[in-house]
């Protein structure tokens, strides 16, 4: 099979297709013909040599911990699937490939009507946003900041706020102020007066924060909100704990991906993919993603 790997850790220009043996289920796994695969930060750290906790992984490495695909064979004792079946899922890496294989605990059904672009890059910032908002107890009557909103995590934390009641401030550029708006938050720039341009948005205060760019929002957050245990990061790790505030790690499950996938079909959850690559262009993909700009998703298509 083709996948997109690293023979070294460094920069982009390490992915490059290479040649695999295809790999085969086990017990309880199935495998899956990728359709496409997210693409995050976090593979931009692994190409660079970061690797999740209890991780050791081996060169040549490939990276990608979410996908979209027909599952075509299964192992034995696997229940609730069949080939033909497609599907959406998550594992630590290797996603960036024709083929994985995966637990069948770590699959959701993709629903007929759903692009495979919008089904591979779901799981990642979906359900980190989706654990954000879990973790920080958001619900009903709550005034929630979301700093760096257009990005992938923030695109679905505004609205699955939303969806729990809360009404939502976002920060972002200018340009993306009627595309924050279009997702049901009302959006503040970045600059200077930060801090009073949201007490006169939110006068009775501001109850949970998300941070996904750092930066002045970041400040503002641990500025405006009372109890620090409602203010989570999923950027600034070299500062979380001098701060007080929570770092949210993503709960990742097949019940909590089904929930978001719930979300989609039922219109209440928009999934915005900025731009396609196919995988042998992965080593521009994570250039386009190390820039910090654009809104949405990038994804990965393999034919």
């Amino acid at each position: 099979m083709k996948a997109a790997a690293i023979a070294a850790f460094g920069g982009p220009e390490m992915l490059r297709l290479t040649e695999f043996d295809a790999p085969e289920p086990g017990p309880g796994e199935v495998r899956v013909r990728v359709r496409a695969a997210g693409v995050q930060p976090v593979d931009c750290a692994a190409r660079s040599g970061w690797s999740p906790p209890g991780l050791s992984p081996s060169l040549p490495l490939i990276v990608g911990n979410e996908f979209a695909g027909v599952i075509d064979r299964l192992g034995d004792g696997v229940e609730g699937f069949a080939a033909g079946d497609e599907v959406l899922g998550f594992r630590s890496l290797g996603c960036y490939a024709e083929y994985v294989v995966v637990s069948a605990a770590q699959l959701a059904a993709k629903p007929p009507g759903m692009p495979w672009e919008i089904a591979g890059g779901l799981s990642g910032a979906g359900q980190t946003a989706h654990t954000a908002m879990e973790e920080l107890r958001v619900g009903p009557g709550d005034t929630v900041l979301i700093n760096g909103a257009a990005g992938g995590v923030g695109t679905v934390a505004v609205q699955v706020a939303r969806e729990r009641g809360a009404a939502v401030i976002a920060t972002g550029r200018e340009e993306n102020h009627d595309y924050l708006r279009s997702l049901g938050a009302v959006p503040v720039t970045y600059e200077e007066g930060l801090a009073d341009r949201i007490r006169v948005l939110a006068p009775r205060g501001v109850d949970a924060a998300l941070d996904a760019a750092g930066g002045l929002g970041l400040a503002v957050a641990v500025e405006l909100v009372e109890d620090k245990d409602r203010i989570g990061t999923i950027y600034a790790f070299d500062r979380y704990k001098e701060l007080g505030v929570r770092w949210i790690s993503s709960k990742r499950s097949a019940a909590r991906l089904s929930e978001l996938v719930d979300l989609y079909v039922k219109g209440k959850l928009r999934v915005h993919v900025r731009k396609t690559y196919p995988l042998e262009q992965a080593a521009e993909a994570h250039r386009e993603i190390e820039t910090g700009h654009g809104r949405g998703k990038i994804v990965l298509t393999i034919e």
